[in-house]
Parts: C-alpha cells; structure tokens; sequence
C-alpha cells in the first residue's frame, strides 16, 4: 500500500510538473492592480474631458454641445483610452519582466512566445476593427468592441498561463455585451471592465501564487 501511495505521489508531481512546464507563470499579480488603477485614472480623466463636467454617462459629457464640439471630446476620449492601454500593457511588461528575474527564470521561453502571440492576434485584430469604427462614426461600439476583444485576447491566452486569465477574458466579454444594451454607461462600464476587474484580479493573483 506505502507503495502505491508513493507511485501516485509521484505521478500527481510529474503532472503538476509537467503542466508548469507549458505554462509561463511569471504573470505578476501586482501588474493586475497596477493596470486597473491606471485604467480608473483614466475613466478619472474623461470625467474632465468637458469643462464643468461630472458626469459619468456619455450623454452628460456632450450635452450642450454642438457638432465639431462633441467630436473632439470623441477623439479626446480614444486619446485617453489608448493612453490607459498603453501604460497598463507597459506596467504589466514591466512588473512580470521583474519577477521572472527576480525568480532566476528565462524571459523568451517557447511558452512565452506562445502565450504573446494568442494575446497579440485578437487584440491587434480589434485594434484595426476599432479604427474601421473609428472612421465610420461608429461610436456607440468603441468601448464594447475594446471590452471584448481585450477579453478573447485573455481567454486565448489563458491557455498559456494561469486559468485566472482566462476567467477575466469571460467577465471582460460578458461587461462589453452588457455596454451593448447599455451604451450610456459605456464609461462606467469601461471603468469596471479595465479597472475594479483587473485590481481584484491582480489581487487574488497576488494572494494565490505570490504571498
């Protein structure tokens, strides 16, 4: 009996071994929050975008406005949105860059290079469907399409990292459908999709994998 006990010991470390081994699990928790707090500075910002504004619906932030006006809150508005992206996607790098040193691993592994390319196809591919929106005046479907191909670039990457990022993929999916039916709350739900879920994920990352 000790040693069947022993094999299936044995067996369950060289599963768990061998799963690790086609994961990159250098993903810092800490990227996760810095990516939301970033991305709440930036729905922080577009309450300003409009002088004398504080709304937080779309609709408050162009009232009053007249044509050329409300077109140039527009295009301030995908300035601060891929200013967000930029900052979280360079903070994110930058933190599990730290930590695969900081844990004496390699950086460019065949996994890592796996796990980039799932999160770059999706996510350039809505990048070029988001400036076709662009220019067609396609307003309302900005920040859904932001929200949902950002969330099947984590789910695709998910296989190639932990399964928590695959969750997030799901919910970011399921907040830009949701900011479908409910365009008004397009900034409110962008708030929530790149800001109160990436710090609660971060933080559970955190707390599983690196306290």
């Amino acid at each position: 009996m000790a040693a069947d006990s022993n094999y299936l010991e044995d067996l369950k470390v060289i599963k768990k071994v061998m799963e690790e081994s086609g994961r990159f699990l250098s993903l810092s928790g800490l990227s996760g929050v810095f990516a939301g707090l970033v991305a709440l500075g930036g729905v922080a910002v577009a309450m300003f975008i409009v002088q004398d504004s504080r709304s937080l619906l779309f609709r408050g932030l162009i009232s009053g406005l007249n044509e050329p006006e409300i077109h140039a809150v527009k295009i301030k508005l995908i300035a601060d949105a891929g200013t967000v992206l930029f900052l979280a996607l360079a903070g994110s790098i930058w933190l599990s860059v730290r930590k695969t040193i900081k844990k004496g691993l390699r950086i460019w592994t065949p996994v890592s290079k796996k796990l980039i390319i799932s999160f770059l196809i999706p996510l350039l591919t809505g990048g070029i469907f988001i400036i076709a929106l662009f220019w067609q005046n396609q307003w309302q479907l900005l920040i859904p399409s932001m929200l949902i191909f950002y969330g099947l670039a984590l789910v695709n990457a998910g296989k190639f990292t932990y399964n928590d990022v695959f969750y997030l993929g799901l919910v970011e999916i399921l907040t830009g459908l949701v900011s479908i039916v409910f365009p008004a709350y397009g900034i409110l739900l962008w708030g929530f999709g790149f800001g109160l879920l990436h710090i609660t994920y971060g933080l559970i990352l955190y707390r599983k994998y690196e306290a």
